[in-house]
């Protein structure tokens, strides 16, 4: 059998590679693609070189070993069906719907437990959506809001939207997003949020104070989100915040150097930094909270949200490389861009 396979070759270059594919072996599935979902924010940092080489893809994952040095090929949202079974497979796999972290491709073979089943009520669309709403709400698990709380959001990707999302479902006293790009604030602002900015307004962070409804130029949001995966944005995000606010950072800024003015406001506001990644269930939590449970949170979340809506770009996986381009040089015109494979 032959399989095609999307690789990241050099800064700036995917190519779309037929291989080899072996038949399922002794405990493995045969998944056949139908369809995977491009992170603007991950893989954008891998396009583009900004990941250190010599760090793991994701040494948690079997699809996912070796490191960022070209070529590699990465992705983390597959959804497919099983189309075939190896050696001492349970026969009931066959023809289920799947989702896996794992990266482009049009075919693979894994074992059983790396798969997810997609519950019969959840369409496929939405469910490769699963990663970022698994991490999504991770970083509510870490922000841990409050009712009557003051929040704010910096990055209205799909992350960021999914966050906005289970936020906006809290009785906070306020919720403000930001955004540089206009069809991203206009998907936030249909969330039902407080209102959605453009953080290179000026006066953005007095406007959105007023707006959280602070009562003087050092009170501000009581919980704040940066998952823009731009540097500049957390020192936005400080700037935001109040007095013993929590700053959850779930941005990974790859090599992108971090500059921060951690003098006046941060150091006398006692603000808390908090780094979240899906990867751990935040250790607090952990005598009641297992990945199972926050996977069950997820699925919860994706019947809710219905994220499908956010779809913009439906693209044939031979076209892979016109996406990677667009959303490098036009990011404003997309939120999520998903790979067709029939």
């Amino acid at each position: 059998m032959t399989c095609r396979s999307l690789v990241f070759e050099a800064p700036r270059r995917v190519a779309v590679r037929e291989e080899h594919l072996s038949e399922p072996g002794a405990g493995q599935v045969h998944v056949q693609t139908r369809m995977s979902a491009i992170s603007p924010g991950t893989e954008m940092l891998a396009y583009r070189g900004q990941v250190p080489a010599d760090m793991a893809l994701d040494s948690s994952i079997a699809a996912l070993q070796g490191n960022f040095a070209f070529p590699f090929k990465y992705g983390y949202a597959c959804a497919g069906e099983v189309t075939g079974l190896g050696a001492g497979v349970d026969p009931a796999w066959l023809g289920r719907n799947v989702f896996a972290f794992h990266t482009h491709e049009s075919a693979f073979n894994a074992a059983p437990d790396a798969l997810i089943p997609i519950p019969q009520d959840v369409a496929l669309e939405d469910a490769l959506f699963l990663a970022n709403t698994e991490t999504a709400v991770n970083f509510l698990l870490d922000g841990r809001p409050i009712i009557g709380e003051m929040v704010g959001v910096f990055g209205l990707g799909i992350v960021g939207l999914l966050t906005t999302a289970l936020l906006a479902r809290f009785p906070l006293a306020g919720l403000v997003t930001f955004d540089r790009y206009e069809r991203r604030r206009a998907a936030a602002q249909a969330l039902g949020v407080s209102a959605s900015l453009d953080p290179l307004a000026p006066g953005v962070l007095e406007q959105a104070r007023l707006l959280l409804g602070a009562r003087d130029v050092m009170d501000g949001a009581d919980l704040v989100y940066e998952v823009s995966g731009s540097p500049q944005a957390l020192e936005q995000a400080l700037g935001l915040a109040g007095f013993d606010a929590r700053v959850v950072v779930g941005s990974w800024y790859g090599t992108k150097p971090v500059t921060l003015d951690l003098g006046g406001r941060f150091h006398r506001s006692r603000i808390r930094l908090i780094g979240s990644q899906v990867s751990t269930v935040t250790p607090e939590l952990s005598g009641r909270w297992d990945k199972a449970r926050r996977m069950a949170t997820a699925w919860d979340a994706l019947r809710a949200i219905g994220p499908r809506r956010w779809i913009t770009q439906r693209v044939r996986f031979e076209d892979a490389p016109s996406a990677y381009r667009m959303l490098d040089e036009a990011p404003d015109e997309s939120i999520q861009v998903m790979l067709e494979y029939e």
